[in-house]
């Protein structure tokens, strides 16, 4: 279920589980192409014998199936990163004449570059297979086994995995999305049906029933977030798609949906009254604007006032500040509207983020992935037991950056290993797989897991427990194609599982924790410093071509950062102490302060993709306009992580300059100018009430 406000009911597990498990659009196709590709991989490791069908059988989950194109560029990244893991992994041995010492520090070294690579990157999974694969083949020479075994060995993990990703891509070519431009609007309309039934229903004053059946519409599809939304747009920006029926900046609107329906979702279980005179007005006013998005027309919004800064919000007042939002964001269907406003093509995306490399953040990171993975990987030979080697590998799969973040997946780890590697790996190890005789036990068996696993995999809230399971069945049940004779090796592996999820505990949590909240704050002021560069670069009048190309780094990341700032919001939850509630609440006005953000830079951009608005550059007022509110950007950024800044710098955050005194009279009611000008301002002045109310 979703994220609940302080003052409403708060879900039981069994009731959030239920809800996860529901199904939802494309969730059934896609653990159905799951399947179809498991069993295919499994197939051809099968005849041709080929090692490493655990890894291979778990890299069907993590090729990407969002649709073709992307599971193609998804295995041509993968086959290329696994081709540099083996690659390193022998340059290794070679230079250094296969010495222990330099094994140790090599394992050091990747992993802290490829924890690195997944808090810098557009495609994270890069960093983590190139570390989860190298840390599988250079444990190999730990062993006294032939050098020329050993490579060949290393040849036949890039086979088998090579194998899983030509099943996966051939059967998203088979399977995948036909229309997704169509499917995309959609999932749109459905959930502003949903929510236009809701409110009218509160408005009309109806019965329990009808507002009951309303609510767990709301809330199912509340739970289903924005996964399938966020697929279809991916579908759409790889494809390079014509997305003439959606609006401008489609991929943060997902995001803005996606948290009017959870907001909405938990005022229907609040229970409010519904013959209240106020609570049916405010919810016709909501059913109107609804009905009017989705209808393609300008709402009337008219009366709508940003709350004050610290205000006690009910749901109803969130509900009515997201819908400010999505009706603040500029809106241009028409034939003349540049495509790549509405959604920016894959090939124009860079593959680093834009000053990732420069945060402390992402170096801290690798460091903590690295110290984990190098422990593991010294304790498992220390004691002489080679069958805990999964300890390094869960480091690479499992680890996060935040501590909240990981406390959710630890937990979600654990639960994962114990369904996937103690109920259903060692259970078919002792009871199935001695009665198991023929190729097609082990087909039926791995279809029913894989659909189980990509069913969960599925979900919003538990997707992770998915994965897991898959991934600690694989590892315990499958070592080879032979029948097991001993259960000494499937509990190794589950205990390296369990072992690496103590050591990370440790690190993270004590030794360098860091909060969720906090890296929601760090998301967030990402957001305002890459606003302030675009207000800078505007300034500094590049040619129209280049401003583009660097305003098309900075967009793609601001949407992508406010999807996962929408994510993290989620795992506060799992933060424990006596300031959890406030951590929650904070965790709400970031979230609020990532929507309107939004308004804002999309104000911008609307402006500056056109050719015939050049103009809007050059005008000395608007320069000056700029220059003003980049400073102010500045100062929000500084409110939003005080703890990076000193006393100095946090004193100077608050004084703030009043919107009124940004632009003169004479810009505010220019024919041309006046209504960006005044939009502009607004937009700013509803994203600093925001975030003047974080500086508790």
């Amino acid at each position: 279920m979703p994220a609940m406000d302080a003052v409403t009911h708060t879900p039981m597990w069994s009731e959030r589980i239920w809800n996860d498990l529901q199904p939802t659009p494309g969730r059934l196709s896609t653990a159905l192409r799951i399947v179809l590709a498991s069993l295919l991989t499994l197939i051809l490791l099968l005849v041709w014998q080929m090692p490493f069908a655990s890894v291979a059988l778990y890299f069907v989950f993590i090729v990407g199936r969002d649709n073709p194109s992307v599971s193609l560029r998804s295995g041509v990244f993968s086959l290329i990163t696994l081709t540099a893991a083996v690659a390193t992994e022998l340059a290794v041995v070679s230079f250094t004449d296969n010495d222990p010492m330099a094994r140790i520090l090599s394992v050091a070294v990747v992993t802290y570059l490829a924890g690195m690579l997944v808090a810098a990157t557009t495609v994270p999974t890069l960093g983590s297979t190139w570390g989860f694969i190298f840390c599988t083949l250079i444990a190999l020479w730990e062993r006294h086994i032939p050098a020329n075994d050993l490579v060949k060995v290393s040849l036949y993990l890039l086979g088998s995995i090579a194998i899983t990703i030509c099943c996966s891509v051939f059967v998203e070519y088979l399977f995948g999305s036909s229309h997704p431009v169509e499917q995309l609007q959609e999932e749109r309309h459905v959930r502003y049906r949903a929510l236009i039934a809701l409110y009218t229903l509160y408005a009309q004053g109806a019965d329990a029933k009808q507002l009951h059946d309303a609510g767990v519409r709301v809330a199912r599809l509340a739970a289903a977030g924005q996964g399938e939304m966020q697929r279809l747009y991916n579908t759409i920006v790889d494809r390079n798609l014509d997305p003439i029926s959606l609006h401008i900046g489609a991929r943060v609107r997902i995001p803005m949906i996606a948290q009017l329906m959870d907001l909405s979702a938990a005022f229907a279980t609040q229970n409010p009254d519904p013959y209240d005179p106020e609570i049916r007005r405010r919810c016709a006013q909501i059913a109107s604007e609804c009905q009017a998005i989705l209808e393609d027309r300008d709402p009337i919004h008219e009366g709508y006032s940003p709350p004050p800064p610290n205000a006690n919000l009910t749901l109803l007042d969130r509900v009515e500040g997201v819908l400010h939002v999505i009706v603040s964001m500029p809106r241009d269907s028409s034939p003349a509207l540049d495509k790549e406003l509405v959604a920016l093509p894959a090939n124009k995306v860079p593959l680093l983020i834009p000053g990732a490399f420069k945060q402390a953040s992402t170096w801290q990171f690798g460091f903590k992935i690295s110290l984990c993975a190098t422990l593991c990987y010294i304790l498992y030979f220390a004691v002489d037991w080679p069958g805990i080697s999964t300890s390094v590998t869960t480091v690479l799969i499992a680890g996060l950056s935040t501590t909240g973040a990981f406390k959710q997946r630890m937990a979600f780890r654990i639960v994962g290993a114990l369904i996937g590697g103690l109920l259903l790996g060692l259970g078919c190890t002792v009871f199935l797989f001695p009665q198991m005789d023929s190729i097609t036990s082990i087909v039926v068996l791995v279809a029913v897991v894989a659909f189980i696993c990509g069913w969960i995999a599925g979900g919003r809230q538990f997707n992770y427990v998915g994965l897991q399971i898959a991934f600690a069945f694989y590892l315990v049940a499958f070592e080879d194609f032979r029948a097991p004779t001993q259960l000494a090796p499937a509990r190794d592996r589950l205990i390296g599982i369990l072992l690496a999820l103590l050591i990370m505990w440790f690190v993270f949590e004590y030794l360098w924790p860091v909060r969720t909240v906090t890296a929601m704050r760090r998301a967030l002021a990402s957001i305002l410093r890459n606003q302030a560069d675009l207000f800078r670069a505007e300034i500094a009048m590049p040619k129209h071509e280049e401003l583009i190309h660097q305003t098309d780094a900075l967009r793609d990341h601001i949407g992508k950062t406010l999807a996962a700032i929408r994510s993290m919001r989620d795992s506060v939850e799992y933060e424990f102490g006596i300031d959890r509630q406030r951590q929650i609440d904070t965790a709400d006005t970031v979230v609020r302060a990532g929507l309107t953000s939004a308004a804002l830079i999309w104000n911008e951009l609307a402006v500056l993709h056109r050719e015939d608005d050049q103009d809007f550059l050059h005008e000395d007022c608007l320069i000056e306009l700029r220059r003003e509110i980049a400073k102010q950007l500045d100062l929000l950024e500084n409110t939003v992580v005080p703890e990076l800044k000193d006393a100095a710098a946090q004193e100077e955050s608050l004084s703030f300059t009043h919107p009124s005194c940004f632009a003169s009279a004479h810009i505010l009611e220019h024919p041309r100018y006046g209504e960006y000008a005044r939009n502009t301002i607004a937009r700013y002045e509803e994203l600093e009430s925001v975030v003047a109310g974080m500086k508790a």
